[in-house]
């Protein structure tokens, strides 16, 4: 395998950023991620067969497709070998996934994408629904409801410590534009304050209203906030917020969705998938 690498990467020219890609999981290299399923693939096929760990070699079939003359040999050309379809069609019955859920083999799916790349983009379809079903809930909610998942979140993330009461919603008429505080330290020397927006998705902020915000973190002495809505900010609202001599960082919708999936603010993990991979050393 490790000879096979350097050619395939000798052979496609890729640079060394192109080796050191990751895959979505960060786990292994999107490279050696292909390579391995390129090698499976053609097992499956019968075109090659594994002699040791990290070795294998070309079966009799794999030399009767190579002389005929064969450009690519990619899953399009695969499926149109009976055993490379039977073994798919075998994995589906050993699965027992039911026979009205089995994918017929005329309909195969024969894009360059792995098993592994099809749980990716199922995941990243859900998380994307969900981001999306998290947004609306809290636009239809009341602002101070909005504005204490802001600091609840702030909180899941680590800022405040461990201390009671670190952080505080405390939007209200007569605020001075500050929605919410957290504390970083007991004292509370080390403050960031917090203006949160629940807008509908059509309704931008704009640079002005990073100006107000400026101002207010300006009256209370801080050189820091933190700038949240349910919607986006405009372009000249961000070079704004770069421009002013105060750290503003600026967290719109989607943004703020995710960062609640991540640390499990308003949501909860409904089910959990494992994919496991042959422990080597077991069979040394």
């Amino acid at each position: 395998m490790g000879d096979i690498k350097a050619d395939v990467a000798t052979d496609l020219s890729l640079s060394e950023n192109d080796l050191e890609e990751l895959v979505a999981s960060g786990t292994k290299t999107a490279f050696d991620d292909r390579i391995a399923w390129a090698k499976t693939y053609l097992k499956q096929a019968g075109l090659v067969n594994s002699t040791r760990r990290g070795h294998f070699t070309i079966s009799e079939h794999g030399k009767q497709v190579l002389n005929s003359g064969i450009q690519d040999i990619d899953v399009k050309y695969l499926v149109t070998i009976p055993k490379f379809m039977e073994e798919r069609e075998r994995q589906q019955r050993d699965a027992l996934i039911p026979a009205s859920e089995q994918v017929a083999t005329s309909a195969i799916e024969v894009e360059p994408i792995t098993p592994e790349d099809s749980i990716r983009n199922a995941h990243a379809l859900l998380r994307q629904a969900m981001a999306h079903d998290l947004l609306d809930r809290l636009r239809i909610s009341a602002p101070s409801f909005f504005e204490r998942v802001v600091v609840k979140l702030l909180l899941s993330m680590g800022y405040g410590g461990s201390f009671a009461e670190a952080g505080r919603a405390i939007g209200r008429s007569g605020d001075n534009g500050i929605d919410g505080v957290i504390d970083q330290d007991t004292l509370g020397l080390d403050r960031v304050y917090v203006q949160a927006k629940r807008y509908a998705e059509d309704v931008t902020v704009g640079p002005a209203e990073i100006r107000d915000f400026f101002g207010s973190l300006d009256m209370h002495k801080a050189s820091k906030g933190l700038f949240v809505t349910t919607s986006n900010f405009t372009k000249a609202a961000k070079e704004t917020a770069e421009r002013l001599g105060k750290r503003i960082v600026l967290i719109d919708g989607l943004a703020f969705a995710q960062l609640m999936m991540r640390f499990n603010v308003g949501c909860r993990v409904e089910e959990i998938f494992e994919v496991k991979k042959i422990d080597e050393e077991f069979f040394e």
